[in-house]
């Protein structure tokens, strides 16, 4: 197996033990579509080295549906035009049961900032700051959901011969969250805590440590567990690599190894 190979494998094997944001409808309204636990591990198929996380992430949904005999998939990624405008995407038409569901797709790695907002969803953020937890579920809610209900949408429900009143709407809302690392813990109510893997530093609190081992894998490997057999850099490797991706205004989401065998990760910001 090539190393690509092996990665996708180890990525969708990451994908899969990344618990649901949450569960039920608790946010938003949501509906999580949850699914029975089956022993499912292998990526049957092919990924381009540069497809985008998102993207990737929407194979290996499509994968593991495949995987349920009570699922049947009827499309994916179907482009919704008006003439020659793209008016938006619909990820997922499937029957669970013979139900038909209209399914969007996401997975995020969120920082928890509480001097961001005032609500426990207000204060999980991208690692860039550029985005946020609450502003995709208000896309999801007010955007992405409602193309369903769009005229342009009509031709593609006719052709699966599902009528539109029989349609339910679920999400498939995955993530990894970190805490900042003198936050030993914080309190859930509305999010799933074992979404939590790990923390995030700023680069003038690195020094304590020193001892450690680092790794910074590529974006398509977030998706990964950490992998203990790497390529693991000293200190002084490691703060020059992270250094001159802070300088870009980008976060990167690492793996320490401590000299006592312990693994984590975490995320090194450039705004903290």
């Amino acid at each position: 197996m090539d190393l690509n190979a092996k990665n996708i494998q180890l990525q969708y094997q990451g994908y899969l033990k990344t618990p649901l944001l949450w569960k039920g409808d608790a946010v938003f309204q949501l509906k999580q579509l949850e699914l029975k636990k089956i022993d499912t591990t292998t990526f049957e198929g092919s990924i381009l080295e540069n497809i985008r996380l998102g993207k990737r992430v929407e194979r290996f949904v499509s994968n593991e549906l495949k995987c349920y005999s009570d699922i049947t998939v009827l499309a994916e990624n179907i482009q919704i035009q008006n003439g020659t405008t793209t008016v938006g995407e619909i990820d997922c038409i499937l029957k669970q049961n013979h139900k038909p569901i209209h399914l969007e797709i996401i997975y995020k790695f969120y920082l928890y900032d509480e001097r961001v907002g005032t609500t426990e969803l207000d204060h999980w953020i991208g690692p860039n700051r550029r985005d946020s937890l609450v502003s995709k579920l208000t896309k999801l809610k007010e955007k992405q959901l409602p193309l369903l209900y769009n005229s342009k949408t009509k031709p593609l429900l006719k052709k699966l011969n599902i009528q539109l009143e029989d349609i339910q709407q679920q999400v498939c809302f995955k993530a990894q969250l970190f805490i900042p690392f003198k936050i030993k813990s914080t309190s859930f109510k509305l999010l799933n805590k074992e979404c939590l893997q790990g923390f995030y530093i700023g680069f003038n609190e690195l020094e304590m440590f020193t001892a450690n081992k680092f790794y910074i894998p590529t974006k398509a490997n977030w998706l990964q567990e950490i992998q203990t057999h790497t390529n693991w850099l000293t200190y002084h490797q490691f703060l020059l690599k992270v250094e001159s991706i802070l300088k870009k205004q980008s976060a990167p989401l690492c793996w320490m190894k401590q000299p006592n065998g312990e693994v984590q990760k975490f995320f090194v910001v450039w705004w903290n």
